[in-house]
């Protein structure tokens, strides 16, 4: 029998719930006591919780609650698993090779019939992300493995202002995908507090020898909500902005992350959102501009910030145009 049989047979054997030894193991299935350990080994590797008790009376056993548990998944359960690995593998997950080993056995064991639903199922759905490139997904599994290990990073990240970042030591307490990214919250060394990063703007990750302890009751998801959105309970300035235009264009709008969590009203041709103020005067003019006309704001501030990235972004395109202009002419000359 290949590895796999004598792996499949030992794990049968052992969900009678009895403690078997490695003499009476390889006496059933009529192999050699060392290949009964080296399976043994594999199916702990692979996550079988087999226990080994030692004297007169030992032997190997599963834990009750897994010999109990079914080994199969039904169609609709296969189904999900198929669609999941398809979501996760395209959003960058970083363990999508294990994943995709785990749906390759899954395949294995299925009948032709379930194999051929398997394929139509795995065909008939598509997840459509930018593309991730191997080192950010290295990167996100360093991240989660120092999550899980405890082990503190040294990270060098771009901050985006084009200016030399230091390097830190950075205490991974876990990765969020949020939004088409993917981020990572812990402990920042360089600023003396807990930090949201984005993982696409790491520049290097090295592993140090140094250990953490995660906060017990620390969500990192809930800690990057709370940063990226506005605390309606907070100091902060906020201003009702009404938003008019047409249906499929404020149900788009409704839709944007900053927005979204922002809206208090929705009525037929207008949203009423609740803003903060440092956001009129930095991002909501820019995302507002692809609309072009087909809004109406009664926010004057925001009007005003409106009217001066316009006309920013007109004197700019001006600029290359004039440049065009002149290059063009001293080619003809």
């Amino acid at each position: 029998m290949t590895k796999a049989d004598n792996m499949l047979s030992i794990l049968w054997l052992l969900r009678s719930g009895k403690r078997i030894t490695a003499q009476q193991l390889a006496d059933d299935l009529e192999i050699h006591v060392r290949t009964v350990y080296r399976c043994i080994d594999s199916l702990c590797a692979s996550g079988v919780p087999i226990v080994a008790d030692s004297g007169p009376n030992g032997g190997y056993s599963i834990l009750s609650h897994f010999a109990d548990s079914p080994l199969v998944f039904d169609a609709e359960e296969q189904k999900g698993l198929i669609h999941a690995s398809i979501f996760a593998r395209e959003a960058g997950y970083p363990y999508s090779h294990a994943l995709a080993r785990a749906m390759d056995k899954l395949k294995r064991y299925a009948n032709e019939k379930q194999l051929d639903q398997l394929e139509r199922h795995s065909g008939g759905l598509s997840v459509i992300y930018p593309p991730t490139d191997g080192s950010y997904q290295g990167y996100l599994q360093m991240l989660e493995e120092a999550a899980g290990q405890s082990r503190t990073l040294e990270m060098v990240y771009d901050s985006g202002k084009g200016e030399q970042s230091p390097s830190r030591l950075f205490d991974s307490y876990g990765i969020v995908y949020w939004k088409g990214s993917w981020y990572t919250v812990g402990y920042c060394g360089y600023r003396g507090e807990t930090r949201n990063f984005r993982v696409d703007r790491i520049q290097s990750l090295t592993q140090t020898d140094r250990r953490f302890e995660r906060p017990l009751t620390f969500s990192a998801k809930e800690h990057l909500l709370r940063n990226l959105l506005p605390d309606p309970e907070g100091p902060t300035e906020f201003e009702m902005v009404t938003i008019k235009g047409k249906e499929q264009v404020l149900d788009e709008l409704c839709k944007h992350w900053l927005f979204g969590h922002a809206l208090m009203e929705r009525a037929p041709g207008s949203a009423v959102f609740r803003l903060k103020q440092s956001t009129l005067l930095t991002y909501v003019p820019y995302f507002l501009m692809p609309y072009s006309t087909g809004l109406q704001v009664d926010s004057e501030l925001l009007i005003r910030q409106m009217i001066k990235a316009s006309s920013r972004m007109l004197a700019h395109y001006e600029a290359m145009l004039t440049d065009l202009k002149g290059e063009g002419e001293k080619h003809d000359e």
